[in-house]
């Protein structure tokens, strides 16, 4: 028994706590190509929340085209560690594309409130603000975000529990 409270102790001290992350890939994609000419390093950004945090939930929200660097991007998602969450990526008639997982994310992360006290959410998206704003106030979870700074909405960095600018230490 006191190895166990030993155990609690520290890593309460350490403020180890269960983490679910969201990762909206699209958004994460374009921001980091159009900005850094670069892609996000998913490796070294699992690297640096594992040592911090017990991640119960990873989920990568993607649309699958169905072509071959899709699929190989997608086994190095899981190989990390990911739960790769696939869409149909949708062609109209007029010619526009569609491909979005606002919904899915939005159910998945509300879900996840229940079980986790930290929520992390990679987009840039302005349309999660509502959300960030109920799981913190509904659930008392801790939100941080991480987002291309000058392509994510205000609105949603001001809502965060915290805002992590993407940079070049998570950039390949």
């Amino acid at each position: 028994m006191f190895s166990g409270f030993l155990c609690f102790k520290f890593k309460h001290k350490l403020n180890i706590m269960k983490t679910a992350i969201f990762v909206d890939v699209q958004n994460i994609y374009y921001t980091t190509r159009d900005t850094f000419k670069r892609s996000f390093n998913y490796k070294s950004f699992w690297t640096e929340i594992e040592s911090n945090d017990e991640i119960i939930i990873a989920n990568a929200y993607a649309i699958d085209k169905g072509d071959n660097k899709q699929q190989k991007f997608q086994y190095a998602l899981r190989t990390i560690g990911f739960k790769v969450k696939l869409k149909p990526y949708i062609s109209r008639v007029d010619g526009s594309t569609k491909g979005d997982w606002d919904v899915g994310i939005t159910i998945d992360i509300l879900d996840s409130a229940k079980k986790a006290e930290k929520i992390i959410l990679l987009s840039g998206d302005g349309d999660f603000d509502l959300l960030v704003q109920k799981v913190i106030d509904k659930y008392g979870c801790i939100v941080h975000v991480y987002g291309v700074k000058e392509l994510t909405a205000s609105s949603l960095i001001e809502v965060a529990s915290k805002f992590h600018s993407i940079s070049n230490k998570l950039l390949v």
